[in-house]
């Protein structure tokens, strides 16, 4: 079934719902949905049909039966609140505020590309053909970048990249970029990952005496905290991310490149309370 996320209209989620469990399940009927939801079956019928809206007790087993949660949820919430609405101009506020929540569109890395994650530098000259509008000057690309490099490392992530098609060479000599976003899977890139942050890690660490204080922003926090609050935290971290993402993506002229790490970890071992 495909994600919420791909859904404008909340009643095609549900129908969408309606066929894979008919797929898994050839006697599953409106009936039985209906039953979930609170509805009869010619009711349902009509919301599904679009000639109804889903009443809105009926929404909390909705968002249970769909396993609705966070974003998802007020996804759902926000494609609701448009399909009722009657104005064209509220309508379409409320799902741009749905079509926010959704990921920054990603693709997979391949095993191959695992070697892109090799040296911090190979995803920075990356970043950098975007600032150039993809003119290849190795020796400014080098004395650029913070530590520098070699002409040679840059000539030497140019051609990872091209191999990953991460980039492709235009007629005008350029180098045009593809998608920016990469997530990894799998216990060897997983591994992967591990090294790059690493290295970014490393970079940040230098950057508190090599970088004036008015060109970067390095704070830290020292918490005490329960498991929900953590796990609150890291979710807030996750939904910080996707809302950075979104914004670099609104930029339209890009004219430097930064490094942006976030790091949440125990200082102590988390210990059970136990009534005396």
């Amino acid at each position: 079934m495909r994600s919420i996320f791909e859904a404008t209209d909340y009643r095609d989620y549900i129908f969408a719902y309606y066929e894979a469990r008919k797929a898994e399940m050839p006697l599953y009927s409106y009936r039985m949905l209906g039953n979930k939801l609170g509805l009869d079956a010619s009711q349902l019928f009509r919301i599904l049909q679009k000639e109804q809206h889903l009443p809105h007790r009926c929404v909390p087993a909705a968002k249970e039966l769909l396993e609705l949660q966070g974003r998802a949820a007020e996804y759902f919430d926000l494609l609701i609140a448009a399909a009722r609405s009657r104005q064209k101009a509220k309508k379409e506020e409320l799902l741009d505020k749905a079509f926010a929540l959704r990921d920054v569109q990603r693709r997979q890395i391949t095993a191959e590309e695992i070697k892109f994650l090799s040296h911090w530098w190979i995803a920075a000259v990356r970043a950098f053909l975007e600032v150039s509008d993809g003119i290849v000057n190795p020796t400014l690309i080098a004395q650029s970048l913070i530590p520098p490099i070699s002409e040679a490392q840059v000539l030497e992530a140019i051609n990872v990249l091209k191999k990953l098609n991460m980039v492709k060479k235009m007629a005008s000599e350029r180098l045009q970029l593809s998608e920016a976003h990469l997530s990894v899977s799998g216990p060897a890139k997983a591994q992967a990952i591990r090294q790059f942050q690493k290295q970014v890690i490393e970079l940040s660490a230098r950057a508190l005496d090599e970088i004036d204080v008015d060109q970067r922003d390095i704070s830290t926090l020292t918490m005490a905290m329960d498991h929900e609050c953590l796990q609150d935290i890291k979710e807030l971290s996750r939904e910080f991310r996707r809302q950075i993402q979104k914004r670099v993506e609104e930029s339209e002229s890009a004219d430097r490149i930064v490094q942006m790490n976030i790091a949440i970890f125990p200082l102590a071992q988390g210990e059970s309370k136990n009534e005396s």
